[in-house]
């Protein structure tokens, strides 16, 4: 007979919530936008339960947070609900990171000397969501389209969450976006299959105490040669770090000697010289055994050209870690300046700039003196600013392409989708161009202020491109 019973129908929304706001008004407190309006609470009602059903079970285990976010959509309290999501979302991610692997995680992550203080899967906590969001897209576990919704939902938790102070009212819409966001790009979705390769390659690899035969190594040698090269650094790094490792059995670390040369080749520069500095590393800090199996290690693949030999290189490489992530931390005009002139305080010339950090010097530079966008002092410290603007002007006819290469990175060219952010590129290329003699960058740098207070891909139009060839290699 209990089947005869008709089911009652669920409810996501509470009706009653309105008397909570008759509540606040009798007491005396605000009562306006505390609670969604009757209308958005319906709208939410409508598409809420479809879209948490199409979750597969096995994904709604555990996710507490998304239950908090019902909770809150149903009272009508918005601006938690938005905090609940991207807290699921957060932690989902870590899932996908622990998954992946850590250590390929941490070491795409974490820069310099703070590398060693993140191990664990207690540590992720200490990871600032924008990190997070980047290295997940470097290691190809959410898309790119993916990662700029993602970026864009951080940006609103942080403007218009509860956690901060806000006077915004979010609507139905805006809500429910941002959950199908979460839902179908973030808990339904999969790394990438090159990504799930190099997770099972580098996991292999740690346990796999058998002698590696010509077949193996020729077969594994043709798997790593069709891997992005992001990836086949990724990989370096994480073979780099298991072949140094005290624990490490003898056999894998003679697995490694006889992988790593072809991962070595397939890698971009940039891999290769923070490995240089992070040997350099182990030196200064009297990590002798480390510091001797990583020197075996440069021997193998023949890479002593990318060592660093000075002190220098080591600490003006943290100093732009540390001035990238006061950049994106609150508060940045205060906190950029110190640390850009401290940066400044070992580059007297060009010289000075060595190609250990100098693309990624110029990069970090150039996106500080673009700003963030926003209207106050044109999103640019005003006391970094005058560090920037001298280096820019020191960077002369050797360092102005890297410059231009930087101009059409993936962090680069999201600032400069900003008005705010394109005027400031054209002051920071008027500057460039003060120090540069050759004709053909002075055409270059020339276009780029033309076109680029209009169109903040001009760094990437056929045109410059064409302008740019002797001096920069298009893919």
């Amino acid at each position: 007979m209990n089947n005869l019973i008709p089911k009652p129908q669920m409810q996501l929304v509470d009706p009653q919530a309105q008397m909570i706001v008759e509540v606040l008004q009798s007491i005396g407190l605000p009562h306006d936008n505390i609670i969604a309006s009757a209308e958005d609470r319906a709208i939410i009602g409508h598409s809420l339960l479809a879209l948490i059903e199409s979750l597969p079970p096995e994904a709604k285990q555990g996710a507490r947070y998304l239950s908090k976010f019902v909770v809150g959509a149903g009272f009508g309290l918005f601006d938690y609900s938005l905090n609940a999501i991207w807290n699921e979302v957060v932690l989902d991610l870590h899932k996908k990171v622990v998954a992946y692997g850590l250590d390929i995680f941490y070491d795409a992550a974490i820069g310099g000397k703070n590398r060693e203080f993140y191990q664990t899967e207690e540590d992720l906590r200490s990871v600032k969501d924008s990190t997070l969001l980047d290295t997940c897209r470097k290691l190809e576990l959410i898309s790119e389209t993916t990662s700029k919704k993602l970026k864009h939902m951080l940006d609103m938790r942080n403007d218009i969450g509860i956690s901060h102070p806000t006077n915004y009212t979010i609507n139905a819409y805006e809500l429910l976006g941002w959950l199908t966001n979460c839902i179908k790009d973030v808990l339904k979705d999969r790394p990438t299959e090159s990504a799930l390769q190099v997770q099972a390659f580098i996991q292999n690899l740690r346990s796999y105490t058998q002698p590696l035969d010509a077949a193996n190594l020729a077969g594994i040698t043709g798997k790593i040669n069709e891997l992005a090269s992001h990836h086949c650094g990724n990989v370096l790094r994480t073979m780099f770090g298991i072949y140094v490792a005290q624990d490490t059995d003898p056999q894998v670390r003679k697995n490694i000697s006889l992988l790593s040369v072809s991962v070595w080749q397939a890698s971009n520069d940039d891999f290769k010289y923070r490995l240089g500095l992070t040997l350099e590393g182990y030196n200064t800090n009297l990590h002798k055994d480390k510091y001797d199996l990583g020197a075996q290690f440069f021997q193998v693949v023949n890479g002593n050209a990318f060592r660093s030999n000075a002190e220098r290189a080591i600490i003006v490489d943290g100093l732009v870690d540390t001035l990238l992530e006061k950049h994106h931390a609150w508060d940045n005009y205060h906190h950029e300046a110190p640390v850009a002139a401290e940066i400044m305080s070992y580059i007297h010339n060009q010289q000075d700039i060595l190609q250990n950090f100098g693309p990624k010097l110029i990069k970090t530079f150039l996106m500080c003196r673009i700003g963030n966008g926003r209207a106050y002092y044109n999103g640019v410290s005003p006391r970094g600013a005058g560090y920037y603007d001298q280096l820019l002007v020191l960077l002369g006819d050797t360092w102005a392409p890297s410059a231009l290469v930087a101009l059409t990175s993936y962090e680069i060219q999201l600032q400069l989708s900003q008005e705010v952010c394109r005027k400031q590129a054209c002051i920071a290329l008027e500057k460039l161009k003060s120090g540069v003699v050759n004709q053909r960058l002075l055409e270059c740098i020339d276009f780029l202020i033309a076109n680029l207070p209009g169109n903040g891909k001009a760094p990437l139009d056929s045109r410059f491109k064409q302008l740019t060839a002797g001096y920069l290699t298009w893919s």
